[in-house]
């Protein structure tokens, strides 16, 4: 299963480059964020059945086939070696020194979600 979302992330990155769009390019043509667009072409997000019209305007070489393996529930996965990446690095070492303030201020204003 793993290598198959090797196989489908791998086609998809291909596209993207193929078509020369970045994601935020791609995310002003569909009217979604670029961050939800990276995590739908990486295969960490569930593709709507609203957006899979917008997303091949965007990308008119994306297949029936990816469409529907990108309809399917993600399997959520992450490379072990990504906070190695120095951007990945810092953005966790944000998180690990301001979250615990941050989530008292969301929990404060919010609820604790329960």
């Amino acid at each position: 299963m793993a290598q198959n979302k090797v196989n489908i992330v791998s086609q998809l990155q291909a596209l993207k480059d193929k078509s020369g769009k970045s994601y935020t390019q791609l995310a002003e043509e569909t009217g979604l964020t670029n961050v939800y667009v990276a995590q739908l072409l990486r295969r960490q997000a569930h593709l709507k059945p609203e957006t899979a019209p917008k997303l091949r305007a965007a990308l008119p070489d994306l297949t029936d086939e990816l469409l529907l393996e990108m309809a399917k529930p993600p399997l959520r996965s992450y490379d072990p070696n990504l906070i190695q990446d120095p951007t990945v690095y810092r953005l966790n070492e944000a998180v690990m020194h301001f979250g615990e303030s941050i989530k008292e201020i969301i929990n404060e204003d919010f609820g604790d979600g329960m």
